[in-house]
């Protein structure tokens, strides 16, 4: 356990650094592509800019876990770790954001969050709330693992774990996987209506429970 603090406090400022520089990216694609409001003015075709910018997603998380495993010592505690960055990253990547554009104005504002493999919507409370489950999870795994307890997954911590995967991530995508019958120029012009927030706060629990179950280092289920 020595220097937990100091390999965290490290990576944190790694997070720090790392989620100014994805924001101001997102300051410079929405200056190129006039965007002030998301819904409306969001490109709904592909072009040149699109696979660099799916890219940049992938080289994102690239990055974040690769700071993770540097700063663990133990398998789990690495995975753990880039949970705990990668929320850190989602949270701070907002509040430059609202440095330097004054946006998100509220919680509830539209954002588009992902785009691997179709684009994800959402309000920003339900990415920063999964952001701080990340690091609370992320965080206590590691530490329990670097203090010598076992982490390891039993039935239910996966069964409830890919359920409320499963539901957060429709909840995200409806609006493209319903226009997907129509193809990807469809899939590009979809807008959500509405965000089923019930629907995702039961994903976000369900996967709440499996994390912590799992961060406390629950027996292994013998039958798996």
């Amino acid at each position: 356990m020595s220097g937990w603090r100091e390999r965290l406090l490290v990576l944190s400022l790694f997070t720090v650094a790392m989620a100014y520089v994805e924001s101001a990216v997102v300051v410079y694609l929405r200056q190129v592509y006039g965007i002030t409001d998301l819904l409306r003015d969001t490109p709904v075709r592909p072009d040149w800019l699109t696979p660099i910018e799916l890219g940049r997603e992938i080289a994102t998380l690239v990055m974040l876990f690769t700071a993770g495993s540097l700063a663990g010592r133990t398998p789990a505690a690495r995975w753990g770790l880039f949970l705990y960055a990668w929320g850190l990253w989602d949270i701070l990547y907002y509040a430059w954001l609202r440095v330097f554009i004054g946006w998100p104005v509220s919680l509830g504002d539209w954002d588009l969050l992902f785009l691997i493999p179709l684009p994800w919507w959402g309000p920003v409370w339900a990415p920063m709330l999964a952001a701080a489950l990340m690091m609370g999870v992320g965080a206590r795994m590691a530490r329990r693992s670097e203090e010598g307890r076992s982490i390891r997954l039993d039935r239910l911590s996966i069964g409830a774990g890919g359920l409320g995967t499963l539901i957060a991530l429709y909840t995200v995508m409806a609006p493209a996987l319903h226009a997907l019958p129509g193809g990807l120029d469809a899939v590009g012009r979809a807008r959500p209506a509405e965000f089923q927030w019930w629907l995702y706060l039961l994903g976000w629990g369900l996967v709440a429970f499996a994390g912590w179950r799992i961060a406390q280092g629950q027996p292994a289920d013998p039958a798996l």
